[in-house]
């Protein structure tokens, strides 16, 4: 139970074989590293890097010093394996088709009778 100078927020870390989310009470003005040390996932994840670590607010970019709100969920992102761009700039020049479209226009169809 939340008490008047506490709020409630989770803290989340996956990797592809684990994720874990983490409830946390913690008072009012905490920010965002805060809540991460205070809810203990480093234990969980001890090669944790936090300092080389993005992190955010419900998928938002944040900040470390960003001071949390009520029922906030703190997330803890991973480093890109690759460049979405490169990935994208790579197919382009194979010829290859994306899943979201990319490709040849369709034909229209035929109006010959």
């Amino acid at each position: 139970m939340s008490g008047a100078n506490t709020i409630n927020v989770e803290v989340a870390y996956a990797l592809p074989q684990k994720q874990l989310i983490l409830p946390v009470n913690v008072d009012l003005g905490t920010t965002v590293g805060g809540a991460i040390v205070q809810s203990g996932i480093m234990m969980e994840f001890p090669d944790l890097d936090l300092e080389h670590s993005d992190v955010g607010i419900f998928g938002k970019a944040s900040k470390m010093e960003t001071v949390l709100q009520e029922g906030d969920r703190v997330e803890i992102y991973r480093p890109l394996i690759a460049d979405p761009k490169e990935v994208r700039r790579k197919r382009a020049a194979e010829g290859k088709v994306t899943k979201k479209g990319g490709g040849p226009a369709p034909e229209a169809p035929s109006t010959d009778r």
